[in-house]
């Protein structure tokens, strides 16, 4: 019987334990050989861990070797990032649009010379077309008044670039002192995230949209409903201009979540009005309503305890029979918010399994059409504003989402750029290495408020003029007057189409006279519910004869 062979996988660990050998040995000549003997004998020791080991079959196989694999996986992120990927690879975001936002943060030199990097001649290219007639714009601070409703007597003028939802938990505290004070200084708002209010957005103070979700951190019941009195105290307080109902997000539309109760710091729970270090639960869904019409009762309501400011809510579309009850029960009460933020499924968050991430929510321009299209069916885009989210860095961006029928965008992760965010994508691990998405003292203290809050209100300063500069282009004043023909898609190699014609879009009312030819329209509008959230009924048919 021939001896088995040594399998040259094995090499790399027989070669550390030859070499720890020979080194301890020549130790007898020089004390030197322990510079060398040691790390040998450390990877020999390794190896035989490995081979002795059952968790790990890689380790198994290949004793020493498979921990340099290991370590090449996990860097795997940032050599792509630094040495592979190009400047156009949107993973989420290009190096190119990452660039854009840290130069004008900076207040440095945003042009590029030579040329685009882009292929136009690609399916998918957008442009925005430009007209002989140029114009000058006085005065790049756009803004639009929102309050339309005859109870809301406190209306706030929205800039056209905000920060979107992001909670102190999420962020660390000097990433929220340097949002809200770049955002004061800036004059535009500050979205807290469902996280509520901390002591953080307060002190520099910014304009603050105040996000209510399924928890109603900061108007919380110890069992976790909704508490009115609460909600008034922080609800009239001057720095809150709007509230903004959380019903869905975009990155994880209809999840729950756990905080841990190691993560309630003191602070944390001063914020969101828990225990500190229990368990909180944010439920999938709110307890307040739970039919469209209950819902604009609760938004009537809490009009009324914050004093008549501005209420709107904030949702990644789903089913679409349950957004058109939401807009039914507006035309059956009367009653209808100020506002309607449409957060797209290509939306940020901090942490989320990545089937939600990648396949459920409607992506932005398919859900902003679709509102705008049932609110100007039903006769009531004229009396709801309309702001959407979703990987928005650019003017370009904000034109073309503009283009499309929303009055003004957020961005969540191209503030975090400002910041100093480099796309590290370990804001699930606590370990961000710009201090932005950590709660690690030692990590966030690093980021300087004073500097990095000066580039904030940079970023949103020169992103705003390059859409003036866009529009002056286009010989467009405001941005109030971009339509969809402005903006052309190259749908193949030999043909480009506006969005005029790319999308189709109601004409005001159909909806009310059963005109509307759509086929979302067609096949769910009649038969959806302003009293529930339900399928229509032969839905409902269908699913008991698949049950028999």
């Amino acid at each position: 019987m021939q001896p088995t062979a040594i399998p040259t996988r094995y090499l790399t660990w027989l070669l550390c334990v030859l070499g720890a050998l020979i080194s301890l040995a020549l130790t007898a000549l020089s004390a030197l050989w322990w510079l060398l003997a040691a790390p040998l004998l450390v990877l020999a020791l390794v190896g035989l861990w490995d081979v002795t080991q059952r968790r790990h079959t890689i380790s198994r196989n290949y004793p020493v070797l498979a921990h340099l694999r290991y370590l090449l996986e996990s860097i795997g992120p940032e050599l792509r990032q630094y040495f592979i990927q190009s400047d156009t690879d949107e993973l989420p975001f290009s190096r190119e649009q990452r660039n854009v936002v840290y130069q004008r943060a900076k207040n440095v030199l945003d042009k590029k010379p030579f040329g685009s990097l882009m292929s136009m001649n690609a399916e998918g290219y957008e442009w925005l077309n430009h007209s002989l007639a140029p114009v000058q714009i006085a005065d790049s601070n756009f803004r639009v008044r929102v309050g339309s409703h005859p109870k809301t007597t406190q209306p706030y003028d929205v800039s056209v670039f905000n920060i979107s939802a992001m909670s102190f938990g999420s962020l660390s505290a000097n990433a929220i002192l340097a949002l809200n004070t770049g955002a004061r200084k800036g004059g535009f708002y500050h979205d807290t995230g469902e996280g509520s209010i901390s002591r953080y957005h307060l002190r520099p103070g910014g304009d603050l949209v105040w996000e209510i979700g399924s928890g109603y951190f900061g108007c919380r019941t110890p069992d976790g409903g909704f508490d009115a009195e609460l909600f008034e105290r922080n609800a009239r307080l001057p720095q809150v201009k709007m509230i903004e109902i959380k019903l869905s997000q975009g990155a994880k539309p209809g999840h729950g979540g756990i905080l841990p109760g190691a993560k309630v710091s003191a602070e944390i729970a001063e914020a969101r009005g828990v225990p500190q270090g229990q368990d909180v639960v944010s439920p999938a869904a709110h307890s307040a309503f739970h039919t469209p019409l209950e819902l604009m009762a609760f938004i009537a309501r809490l009009r009324e305890l914050s004093g008549g400011k501005p209420v709107g809510f904030k949702l990644a579309i789903g089913h679409p029979w349950e957004w058109f009850g939401i807009v039914k029960a507006m035309l059956e009460t009367g009653e209808h918010p100020d506002f309607i933020v449409v957060d797209g499924g290509e939306g940020g968050t901090g942490a989320a399994p990545l089937e939600f991430i990648n396949r459920l929510g409607t992506p932005m321009t398919d859900g902003l059409l679709l509102v705008h299209n049932t609110l100007v069916g039903a006769n009531l885009r004229e009396k709801i504003h309309l702001g959407a989210a979703g990987k928005i860095t650019s003017a370009f961006n904000i034109a073309r989402t503009l283009a499309i029928g929303a009055d003004w965008c957020n961005a969540a992760r191209g503030y975090m750029f400002a910041l100093g965010c480099i796309q590290s994508l370990s804001c699930h691990s606590g370990k961000c290495p710009s201090g932005v998405a950590t709660q690690d003292p030692s990590r966030s203290a690093r980021l300087d408020v004073a500097d990095k809050s000066e580039r904030v209100y940079h970023f949103h300063r020169n992103t705003v003029l390059a859409l003036a500069h866009m529009l002056e282009a286009a010989g467009l004043k405001h941005p109030s007057e971009l339509g969809p023909e402005h903006v052309i898609r190259r749908v193949s190699r030999y043909e480009v189409r506006p969005y005029s014609e790319l999308f189709e879009f109601l004409e005001p009312g159909v909806l009310l006279d059963g005109r509307a030819e759509l086929h979302l329209f067609k096949k769910y509008w009649a038969q959806a519910r302003a009293d529930s959230f339900a399928p229509p009924d032969y839905m409902l048919k269908l699913r008991e004869t698949k049950l028999r």
